[in-house]
């Protein structure tokens, strides 16, 4: 982190400023610079919970070229928040010995109806907004896999098995393969429909196509991480493991199995 100097604080909670000011102080003492716009900084912490961690790359743009930081307020800390805001003298000491380091998560990319790419650094779902069965033609590079009837699809990354994934009962993927995984909610399975019934995981390499059965459902609910898109009369989505990677900043002795012992277990 030596050579990148230039911070910008992203916080969506009113009732933390001072706390978030102090952090500021702290890190102008060691030589770093408060800058206003997240496009000028080369660091972008984040202050709050996983949904603002979530909420700070997708409102930088999922910049590669920059460090993300996850500072918690909660009581405990998360999947993407290595430091707690009242343990200023933790953040201090990492950085002073060499406590840290980067890690690189890979993110989805989904194309609708070639409109152009959003990005997802936890998951991409799509459900049925009205109470009927949604029915979507998956397809697996250019092959027809299954027809699937029920609510809808998650589409996980492997940071985001721990997430709405898991609770689906999507496994949980350590982030270090690079894959996709593709979890049902509430598919319709008798004599006559049949899918998979089960989540199944994607090498990074292929690409995840869904076909929208027009059958009523017209108005798709569509999510993004912790945040919904409205895209009308929805015909065919493309997905995928972006080349991007989001840099972020954690402990060393704080490992993605770590977190989801402490978290889960």
């Amino acid at each position: 982190m030596s050579e990148r100097r230039n911070i910008y604080f992203y916080s969506n909670q009113q009732d933390i400023e001072e706390k978030v000011e102090l952090l500021k102080k702290t890190a102008i003492q060691y030589d770093f610079h408060i800058v206003d716009n997240d496009r000028d900084a080369n660091i972008i912490v984040s202050v709050g919970s996983d949904g603002t961690f979530l909420q700070a790359v997708r409102k930088s743009g999922f910049r590669d070229d920059c460090l993300y930081v996850g500072v918690s307020t909660k009581d405990r800390l998360g999947m993407y928040c290595d430091f707690h805001i009242d343990d200023l003298s933790e953040m201090v000491e990492a950085m002073n010995k060499d406590k840290i380091e980067v890690r690189r998560y890979p993110i989805i990319q989904v194309n609708i109806d070639q409109q152009g790419s959003f990005y997802c650094l936890n998951e991409f779902s799509i459900r049925s907004s009205i109470i009927k069965t949604f029915v979507m033609d998956v397809y697996i590079d250019d092959l027809l896999f299954e027809t699937f009837r029920g609510d809808g699809l998650l589409i996980a990354t492997p940071t985001g098995s721990t997430a709405y994934n898991k609770s689906v009962n999507g496994a949980i993927v350590d982030p270090l393969l690079p894959c996709i995984q593709v979890s049902e909610l509430a598919s319709l399975n008798n004599n006559q429909y049949r899918t998979l019934g089960s989540s199944f995981i994607l090498s990074g390499s292929r690409k995840l196509t869904l076909k929208v059965v027009q059958s009523g459902n017209d108005y798709p609910i569509m999510g993004m991480d912790n945040e919904a898109i409205s895209i009308q009369h929805v015909d065919k989505i493309d997905i995928s493991l972006n080349d991007k990677k989001i840099k972020t900043v954690k402990l060393k002795d704080n490992s993605f199995w770590e977190k989801v012992q402490r978290i889960f277990l």
